[in-house]
């Protein structure tokens, strides 16, 4: 296990006990102009419909605004009272609910999770291992994200959240527990389960009652919640003006909650001045957990992990003896992010619709430079150079590390030269061109700019890792400075040539998620998710998956970080004549199999099985004639294009006929026993 090594930990530590609270100052008109164009950066940068902004500083919020529009189509203006999804800033309202039960001694942060669950089990016997402290700092070693039927429009069906347990008790776990930090919603909604089963009461009356309450923040909720939806900024699909239902993702405490940048910025400020957390609970809060695990030595990164925080150490605040505590989220439509900057009393929030979370934490970061500016504090934004280093000869046993390299959504092909240069060809991407590095006096390979690094580094585990160090601006908005182990060095896994063309066919075929609910929002980011780019395998290997045999591929890499979340175990069965793959618990079956639709005379009809499958069609000799839909039950369709667009919902728009598209695609899902009326007209 690594110390912390840095002295600023003891600096830090100081400092909060001598808070030093600086006065609340007028907000001047540079700092307003100032935060305005960072929103609007914000908002370029990441094609965002709308920003909204807000600081508290010293009990009070002190500045607020927005940029862009809160609809496309309806003359409404934007204000500060609109609500934002929030995604994995939630975490923070389940860490403090967590660490509020520690507080009052009825739960320990290093017991083990099935002291509290005792419904959890796992196809893994490490899980016993798994403590309360796990879940908060990423360190558990589940794969990451069990969302099933959990990001839907405009429906708060918690049952995501109510199945977990189940869906677990399947899976094993990709990493030893307490191993190494790799972003892990699962990991806190087992948390929200934690605070159920502790305190006796739902995660959200709980919430409302011991953090928003007492913190007077009015403008907060989740899906379930009873609020004005109304209030809302609307959400789109790429340029299109008509605005999608309410987004709600249903793991509340990883990532469902909502509200606005005041709201939010205020929860950040309620943390620095104990109304929700004593002193000692802030600072378990913000030790940097990432170091109790597997972790690159240099930390100047996007993410330095404490209990929920993102970082724990952020650029630039870091380089002035500042500790900034941030915390980012992401769901398919809105993204938020909180900086709390605990010994100077502030915090700022902003929240986008579309967008991201880095270039909203980011304008919240130059929000709070400028407020610490005005108080006479200067943060140094200097950005680091690379440590000098010039061209040399490179050991030859350096070579060694030439190989497959991965991580979850990338893989590379590595090859270092007798020469001293280190070729990284993408497998995933062929239209990025191979990057050439070469070998420099102090063990590093640099890129032809010398603003790039890469190295090997060999870990306690065993494993070799491939760092990389940069620094990337963005005019108007600051730096991201990345410090990070990249991928992991796969090993060989030679397969037969049988099971080999098996996974081949396997990776050609286009595949039909089965298990979605009908207000899934997959089944429109089906098509967006093609890149229409064919990437290539590591020999052996399905993606980051390790191949077994024809029927099994296993999650490999232990990748601390963000690269290695996610994880998925993939097996194929066959039934009927029919290829089914599953990913974890979520089920697709070979699109080639789908039938094609019966147009018959008069109505025809399609209904969901007991099973509860979505059922899938190719439009075929439809093409081009009007199929009118009436549903019995509860259930909705879709319908795509050749390209994989949605074309007709009755979801999105509450379409009830569309003219079938050519080469298109037609998906019936819905309870058990909807049933699904059709008719086709010319």
């Amino acid at each position: 296990m690594k110390l912390c090594k840095r002295l600023s930990t003891l600096a830090l530590a100081v400092a909060l006990v001598l808070s030093l609270t600086v006065p609340a100052l007028a907000v001047s008109d540079s700092q307003t102009v100032s935060a305005q164009t960072a929103a609007q950066a914000a908002a370029t940068y990441g094609g965002a419909v709308s920003v909204q902004y807000a600081l508290w500083q010293d009990g009070d919020i002190v500045l607020t605004g927005h940029t862009g529009t809160f609809s496309k189509t309806e003359n409404r203006v934007l204000m500060d009272t609109d609500l934002y999804g929030i995604g994995s800033v939630s975490k923070i309202y389940t860490t403090v609910a967590v660490m509020q039960l520690a507080e009052d001694g009825k739960l320990s942060l290093d017991a083990p999770v099935t002291r509290y669950l005792k419904d959890f089990k796992m196809a893994d016997p490490r899980y016993k291992d798994i403590t309360v402290r796990m879940l908060l700092n990423h360190s558990s070693g589940l794969m990451g994200s069990t969302l099933d039927s959990a990001l839907l429009f405009d429906d708060s069906d918690p049952s995501s959240t109510d199945l977990l347990l189940e869906w677990l008790a399947s899976q094993r776990l990709k990493a030893d527990p307490g191993a190494y930090s790799v972003y892990c919603n699962d990991g806190f909604t087992l948390a929200e389960l934690v605070v159920e089963a502790v305190s006796g009461m739902d995660f959200m009356d709980y919430v409302d009652r011991y953090i928003l309450a007492p913190a007077d923040l009015e403008n907060t909720f989740a899906p379930a919640s009873t609020f004005d939806t109304d209030r809302l900024a609307r959400i789109y699909q790429g340029t299109d003006t008509r605005a999608l239902p309410r987004d709600c993702l249903n793991a509340v405490g990883a990532g469902g909650m909502y509200a606005s940048a005041s709201d939010l910025a205020a929860f950040g400020g309620a943390l620095t001045d104990s109304t929700l957390l004593s002193q000692s609970s802030l600072d378990a809060m913000t030790y940097p957990e990432y170091s109790r695990g597997i972790w690159p030595e240099d930390t100047l990164d996007m993410l330095s992990f404490g209990l929920g925080w993102d970082a724990v150490e952020w650029f630039p605040f870091s380089q002035s003896g500042i500790q900034a505590l941030v915390k980012g989220g992401d769901t398919l439509y809105y993204h938020a992010g909180l900086v709390v900057i605990p010994e100077y009393d502030m915090a700022a929030a902003v929240v986008s619709s579309g967008g991201t979370s880095t270039y909203n934490e980011l304008t919240a970061t130059r929000i709070l430079i400028d407020a610490l500016a005005a108080a006479g504090v200067t943060v140094n934004e200097t950005v680091p150079a690379l440590p000098e280093a010039t061209p040399a000869a490179m050991p030859a046993d350096l070579t060694s590390n030439s190989g497959w390299y991965g991580a979850t959504s990338a893989q590379y092909r590595v090859d270092v030269g007798a020469d001293g240069t280190l070729t990284l060809h993408y497998l995933n991407y062929p239209s990025i061109p191979d990057q050439v590095f070469t070998y420099c006096s102090d063990g590093t390979f640099r890129d032809t700019t010398g603003t790039a690094l890469l190295s090997f580094v060999r870990e306690t585990n065993g494993e070799t890792y491939l760092y990389q160090k940069a620094f990337a601006t963005l005019p108007g908005l600051g730096t991201l400075p990345t410090s990070n182990y990249a991928a992991v060095k796969l090993p060989d896994n030679p397969v037969s040539s049988e099971i080999q063309a098996a996974w081949d066919k396997i990776m050609t075929m286009s595949v039909l998620p089965l298990t979605e609910k009908y207000t899934s929002q997959v089944y429109l980011s089906m098509g967006s998710a093609d890149t229409g780019e064919a990437s290539e395998l590591v020999p052996g290997y399905l993606g980051a998956a390790r191949i077994v045999d024809a029927q099994t591929a296993l999650y490999v890499p232990q990748l601390p970080g963000v690269g290695g979340r996610d994880g998925q175990d993939l097996r194929v069965f066959s039934e009927n004549g029919v290829t089914y793959l599953t990913s974890n618990n979520s089920l697709y079956m070979d699109a080639a199999a789908a039938p094609s639709l019966f147009t018959g005379a008069g109505w025809s009809y399609s209904t969901i099985q007991e099973n509860g499958y979505a059922r899938w069609y190719h439009v075929g000799s439809a093409a081009g004639k009007t199929m009118s839909v009436h549903t019995t039950g509860t259930g909705g369709f879709w319908v795509y294009d050749a390209q994989g667009q949605v074309v007709a919902s009755s979801v999105l728009w509450d379409d009830t006929s569309v003219i079938l598209p050519s080469g298109g695609l037609v998906v019936f899902a819905g309870d058990p026993g909807a049933r699904f009326h059709l008719s086709f007209r010319t």
